[in-house]
């Protein structure tokens, strides 16, 4: 197993970011303009993505941090009107 110390990553990162910006400096304007453009359109859907994701990484928080959550949910599921055969089968009784 190869295992690169924080130099060879530092200067892995730095090949790739130097490499990265001769890749755009050789790009011609018009070039650059439509590149510009999709990663805008990229961007704003990654933000859409992370908005609309926010609710259930709040609930994934709570669930790791507070234990009472799960007697809540066994508490909610128990009460709920689910014939006793399905609760069985799905480990709720």
């Amino acid at each position: 197993m190869d295992s690169q110390t924080a130099a060879d990553k530092n200067s892995t990162i730095n090949n790739v970011n130097r490499s990265l910006q001769a890749f755009w400096s050789n790009l011609s304007e018009n070039q650059r303009s439509i590149l510009k453009k999709i990663w805008s359109i990229l961007t704003y859907k990654w933000q859409w993505q992370i908005i609309l994701n926010a609710p259930f990484l709040a609930i994934w928080v709570l669930d790791q941090t507070i234990p009472a959550v799960h007697s809540f949910d066994m508490q909610l599921i128990s009460s709920l009107p689910i014939p006793m055969m399905l609760k069985t089968y799905l480990g709720f009784s």
